[in-house]
């Protein structure tokens, strides 16, 4: 699973909370309509993300778990 993205946002070797932290903060500094791809090593991202991107209307475009590797794909719809 492959797509295309805008910004690309590396947190591993960051633990909980600072992935989600800071992939809002990226998130917030882009446009509608952007992709934003978020590398994360802590195993609790999966939740978080998914939990934060129902939160705050974001769209979990798709996520796929390398070992201990983690990328979201996550759209900014509003």
């Amino acid at each position: 699973m492959s797509f295309t993205f805008d910004q690309e946002l590396d947190c591993s070797g960051l633990a909980c909370p600072m992935p989600i932290l800071k992939t809002k903060k990226a998130v917030d500094g882009m446009q509608v309509g952007q992709t934003l791809k978020m590398i994360s090593t802590d195993p609790g991202s999966l939740p978080d993300v998914q939990a934060w991107t129902s939160k705050t209307g974001q769209e979990l475009l798709g996520h796929e778990q390398d070992g201990a590797k983690f990328t979201f794909y996550i759209k900014k719809v509003k």
